[in-house]
């Protein structure tokens, strides 16, 4: 059967998501996950779904859930699009958009899903390196891919651009561009890309329910587009990408939006903590603006100080890549989290013999 498997799937090397421990006592600060549950209305509303309407079909276009959407985010139900999670929603545009031989822009280091869809469409990844600062590489606005993705705030780095630069860079590219703003809620800010749908046909922008919603288990996304880009994504999506607990959830979880909120404001401000905590013990901390923090520690690998940390029972994400291999991303916990980590590092970098420098 091998010999029936398209070539570019046999060479293909496949995601790797962050690892999910069977362990409960592990502190897990290694995918982005909200410490904190979702609202007590999303709970009540899945209770109240678990009758016997499981034996029907969800509604395949999600079209209660968009309509919601629409109202809060200042959009036509016809501008949404709900998938199974961000994930699906990229791969139903790179489904729609990139062939074999097509070229997929984005700057490096990001978001490692999106050079494994854009392979499984025998398309080519032109990846522009970010500078020590993040900011847009200028390669990326004169580019001509069909396609150019910004990841924003983007992963791992927590950097983001401001909405002006998004603007540019859709007026710039000579494709479809695809905003991933799947952390922008834990930003110090409340721009965000969507506004800009209405002036520019070619940007798609993606949202989850996964981060800042604390609905990961859930699997929810939105899209939001022209009415043109929707209605192909629509074409392509499963039959009922959605379950009709996953679009409950959903939509409880946009009538308490102060919920999220105040989790957010939790996190921002543990945020500030782990920043300061880490630049004290002698790490480069980027200015995140996400749930997680990008932290560099000299120019060797710390697979070291990833699998010290694992044995005292935290996890964090370690990228074995070239460019990442002397960083760690951790996620922003809960405050008693965040001491333990703090405190575990501190006590393998003093048993490394790693001198810190002064706050």
């Amino acid at each position: 059967m091998q010999s029936l498997l398209r070539k570019n799937i046999e060479e293909l090397e496949g995601y790797t998501p962050g690892e999910q421990p069977k362990r409960a006592d592990l502190i897990k600060l290694n995918t982005n996950e909200n410490p904190y549950p979702p609202s007590p209305r999303v709970l009540s509303a899945v209770r109240k779904e678990l009758n016997s309407s499981l034996r029907m079909y969800p509604d395949p276009v999600a079209l209660e859930l968009r309509q919601r959407a629409a109202v809060l985010y200042s959009v036509r139900p016809e501008n949404v699009m709900a998938g199974n999670g961000s994930d699906e929603l990229l791969s139903i545009l790179m489904r729609c958009y990139v062939g074999e031989e097509d070229t997929v822009a984005y700057p490096v280091p990001t978001y490692s899903l999106y050079e494994t869809l854009i392979a499984i469409q025998d398309g080519r990844s032109l990846m522009l390196p970010y500078s020590d600062d993040f900011a847009i590489p200028a390669p990326l606005y004169s580019q001509s891919s069909k396609v150019t993705i910004l990841c924003n705030p983007n992963a791992p780095s927590g950097t983001l651009e401001p909405v002006s630069e998004i603007a540019r860079l859709a007026r710039s590219v000579a494709g479809l561009l695809i905003v991933d703003e799947a952390y922008i809620d834990f930003a110090d800010t409340d721009e965000s890309a969507i506004a800009l749908v209405k002036r520019f046909p070619n940007l798609v922008v993606l949202r989850t329910f996964s981060k800042a919603f604390s609905l990961a288990g859930m699997r929810v996304g939105l899209a939001f587009g022209s009415e043109d880009i929707v209605r192909n994504m629509l074409k392509v999506k499963d039959s009922y990408n959605l379950c009709r607990l996953s679009l409950t959830a959903a939509l409880a979880a946009l009538e308490d939006v102060e919920w999220m909120r105040r989790n957010v404001g939790r996190i921002q401000r543990t945020r500030k903590t782990l920043i300061r905590g880490l630049r004290k013990l002698g790490f480069d901390v980027q200015p995140s603006q996400a749930n997680f923090v990008m932290a560099k520690l000299g120019k060797d690998s710390i697979r070291w100080l990833h699998e010290g940390l694992r044995d005292r029972g935290i996890l964090v994400r370690f990228f074995d890549t070239p460019e990442l291999r002397n960083m760690m991303r951790v996620t922003v916990g809960r405050p008693q989290e965040i001491r333990a980590l703090l405190r575990e590092t501190e006590t393998l970098l003093h048993g490394r013999g790693v001198t810190q420098r002064a706050s």
